[in-house]
C-alpha cells in the first residue's frame, strides 16, 4: 500500500535531505581543513590531530612517522604511522623509503629488505631509494642486486656516478662485465669509469671505456678528451693517443687540428685559435715570459706568436707542442723566425726532443740577429725507440737574464722522401 505524500511534505523531505547532505559536507570539510591546519605544525600534537582530523591523508601519517623518527628518535613509534601510510598509499617509493629507513634503525632486516623492494617496486627509477638500497644489498652481500640499483643511479642521478662506479668495481672488478651489465650509455658514467681506470693505471681497461664511450651519441666536455689524451701519453700508449684525438676532433668540429702527413705539427702558422690541449699548441705561465698572437706581423697565414722576454729565470718560452712521429724515420723540420733587439747571453732555440728520453734531436741555430722573417731549418733521424717529440722553444744558457721580442711563425715537420 503506498501513502501518497503531499507537495508540502515533498518539500520537507528535500529540504531535509539537502540539509543532511550539506551538514555532512561541512563536517568533512571542516575535519579536512583542521587537517591541513593542524599538519602545518611541526609538532607532534599537531601532527596527531592532523591524522586524526583527516585519517585517510598518507602524508599527514608519514610526517607523523618522521616526526617519532627524526625528531623523537623514537623508531618503535614511527613504524605504524609508516605503515599506515603506506596502507593508504603504496605507490610512494618514499614512504617505503621512510618505512625501511626505520626498520634499518631498529635492526629489523627482514622487514627493511621487503620495505626497499616494496620501494623500488613502486618507483624503479628514483636514485634515492635505489642507492639505498644498493648499499643495503652490498652490506649483505647480495652483489647481482647491489650492481642492479647501482646501475639505476648511474642511470638517474650525474651527481653520484663517481662513488657508485666506485662501489661497483668494489663489487665487480672486471671492465668488460661492468660496461655489459652495469654502466649505462650516459657520458658521466663513462667519465667517471673513465677517471677511475686511470687513478689504477690501468690503460688497457681505459681503452675499452674509451671505446664504449665514444661509439654513443652522448656529448662530453672536451676537457675529458684532453685528461685522457695526456694520460696516455704519460703512459707512452702514443698510437692509441692519436687514434683517440682522430675519434675526438670531428665531434668538437676540430679537424684541423689533426696532424697530417703535409705536417705533423698542428696550427704551425697560428691561424687557428690555441686549444692548450691535444696535439694543439700547450702553454704555461713563465717567469719573465710573455706570449702573444699578433695580426700585425706574420710570414704565413695571418699571424704569428710574438714571445716577449723581460728579465731573469728564463729557462723556456713556455709554449710546446707534441708531435708523433715514426721510430727510425727521416724528417725535415723548418720554421721562420724574426726578433727585435734581443739582449743577453746567448738566446732562444727552436728545440725537437724525445718526450720519453729528453734526447735533443734538432736544436736550432740562437734565434738572434734577423730584423726580419728569417728560416730555420733541419733534418734528424728518429731513434728505434722515438714515438713522441716536444716542440719548444728553449733559452740556452737557462736562467740568465733575456731581453727583447721574438716572433715565431709557419712551423713544419714532415718525413723525408726517400
Amino acid at each position: 500500500m503506498q501513502i501518497p505524500l503531499t507537495s508540502a511534505a515533498r518539500k520537507r523531505l528535500a529540504i531535509a535531505a539537502a540539509l543532511a547532505v550539506s551538514l555532512l559536507y561541512i563536517f568533512i570539510a571542516g575535519r579536512l581543513f583542521l587537517g591541513s591546519l593542524f599538519a602545518e605544525k611541526a609538532e607532534l600534537s599537531s601532527l596527531q590531530r592532523a591524522a586524526t582530523f583527516d585519517p585517510w591523508d598518507a602524508e599527514y601519517r608519514n610526517n607523523l612517522g618522521r616526526f617519532y623518527s627524526l625528531v623523537a628518535r623514537d623508531p618503535e613509534s614511527a613504524i605504524a604511522p609508516f605503515r599506515a601510510a603506506v596502507t593508504l598509499n603504496p605507490n610512494s617509493a618514499r614512504y617505503w623509503f621512510d618505512l625501511a629507513s626505520t626498520y634499518q634503525v631498529l635492526g629489523d632486516i627482514s622487514n627493511q629488505s621487503a620495505s626497499l623492494e616494496h620501494a623500488i617496486q613502486a618507483d624503479p627509477t628514483t636514485p634515492d631509494v635505489a642507492w639505498e638500497a644498493a648499499n643495503f644489498y652490498l652490506v649483505q652481500g647480495e652483489d647481482e642486486k647491489a650492481l642492479r640499483e647501482f646501475r639505476v643511479v648511474l642511470q638517474n642521478e650525474p651527481t653520484l656516478a663517481e662513488p657508485a662506479i666506485q662501489f661497483c668495481w668494489r663489487i665487480h672488478p672486471d671492465v668488460d662485465a661492468l660496461l655489459r651489465e652495469v654502466v649505462p650509455q650516459r657520458s658521466e658514467a663513462y667519465i667517471a669509469f673513465l677517471e677511475l681506470l686511470m687513478r689504477k693505471e690501468d690503460t688497457t681497461g681505459t681503452a675499452k671505456v674509451w671505446a664504449a664511450m665514444v661509439s654513443t651519441p652522448q656529448p662530453f666536455e672536451l676537457r675529458y678528451v684532453y685528461e685522457y689524451l695526456q694520460y696516455l701519453l704519460n703512459h707512452k700508449e702514443v698510437d692509441q693517443a692519436r687514434q683517440v684525438w682522430q675519434q675526438a676532433a670531428p665531434r668538437y668540429a676540430l679537424s684541423a687540428y689533426v696532424p697530417s702527413g703535409r705536417n705533423l705539427i698542428v696550427n704551425g702558422d697560428f691561424s687557428l685559435d690555441v686549444l692548450n690541449g691535444a696535439f694543439d699548441w700547450q702553454y704555461d705561465k713563465q717567469q719573465s715570459v710573455a706570449l702573444t698572437l699578433d695580426p700585425s706581423d706574420f710570414h704565413g697565414g695571418h699571424r704569428s706568436l710574438l714571445i716577449t722576454f723581460d728579465g731573469p729565470g728564463v729557462t723556456d718560452a713556455g709554449i710546446r707542442q707534441f708531435v708523433a712521429v715514426e721510430p727510425n724515420t727521416a724528417y725535415e723540420f723548418s720554421a721562420y723566425y724574426k726578433n727585435g733587439e734581443i739582449e743577453g747571453a746567448g738566446g732562444p732555440h727552436f728545440t725537437l726532443q724525445d718526450f720519453y728520453t729528453k734526447e735533443v734531436l734538432y736544436d736550432s741555430d740562437e734565434l738572434k740577429e734577423a730584423g726580419f722573417w728569417k728560416s730555420a731549418t733541419g733534418e734528424f733521424t728518429t731513434g728505434p725507440d722515438t714515438k713522441l717529440l716536444v716542440l719548444h722553444v728553449r733559452r740556452l744558457p737557462e736562467g740568465s737574464p733575456i731581453r727583447g721580442k721574438l716572433w715565431v711563425d709557419d712551423f713544419r715537420l714532415v718525413a723525408k722522401r726517400q
